[in-house]
């Protein structure tokens, strides 16, 4: 079997080596394309107004200049073309993706990506806080979860336009687990300064509030328990469905107009 590796850290990111070596122990011939330098927060977003630049740094090692979806997009549809992965999987990201981070997450948005092209697709991150600069993130223990996941999913398959979102604790975890997506709500994190020229400028990021509740991603992760979180394509919310009830006659025709 053939799995296509990619994420939003980097081309040199140790979580790529991590998770490529846990695709190969499974029994995959790994096919790796990624970004040329980090993409985090790049949600699921594809270039269209420039050219994309592809350079093949190796066997079966490609390093695209453009975001996670990009790599994925061109790996699938021109790289791989001709013998198409059988699985994409993505990360190890070092960070994690919880709640409602998957809608900024380039390490998803790969999985994303993977999935609407109709290829299995499984997205990994590591609880790793990364303001401790001083201690980098240890991929050990997620290499082994990441293993686990992937030799499962080659057992049982996933369900149709449906991706898997996997967040492992730091350290050794306590076990794993199905959840649900959690709710993380980043609030006031803009930081306004002043350059040397006088004009301001802005970062955005920062703090958040989590909402812990049973059977989430975020619970389960702060417990020391690998998440595994099923996402669908379909962002259709049909119980909200007959709220929409009769918004049809806002716009039809009135009598005497055309």
């Amino acid at each position: 079997m053939r799995a296509l590796i990619s994420n939003d850290d980097g081309i040199h990111s140790a979580g790529l080596e991590a998770l490529e070596r846990a695709a190969r122990a499974a029994g995959f011939e790994t096919y790796v394309v990624a970004p040329d330098r980090e993409q985090s927060a790049s949600s699921h977003a594809l270039t269209l107004h420039r050219p994309l630049r592809v350079v093949k740094a190796g066997e079966r090692r490609w390093v695209v200049d453009g975001t996670p979806t990009d790599c994925v997009n061109l790996a699938i549809c021109r790289i791989l073309k001709e013998e198409p992965p059988d699985f994409v999987f993505s990360g190890i990201n070092s960070g994690p993706n919880l709640g409602d981070d998957v809608t900024y997450s380039g390490t998803v948005a790969c999985a994303f990506e993977g999935t609407l092209l109709g290829v299995p697709s499984i997205a990994f991150s590591l609880d790793y806080r990364r303001d401790r600069a001083d201690t980098p993130p240890d991929f050990s223990h997620a290499e082994v979860v990441a293993l686990a996941v992937i030799r499962f999913a080659q057992e049982t398959g996933l369900s149709e336009e449906t991706f898997w979102n996997v967040n492992i604790p730091d350290g050794r975890p306590r076990g794993i687990r199905a959840t649900r997506m959690g709710r993380r709500r980043y609030g006031e994190s803009v930081v306004e300064k002043i350059d040397p020229r006088g004009r301001p400028y802005y970062w955005i990021g920062g703090s958040h509030v989590d909402t812990h509740a049973d059977g989430s991603d975020l619970t389960a992760v702060a417990d020391g328990i690998v998440s595994v979180t099923p996402l669908h394509l379909d962002l259709t919310a049909y119980h909200a469905m007959d709220a929409l009830a009769g918004i049809e006659s806002r716009l039809a025709p009135r009598d005497g107009e055309g």
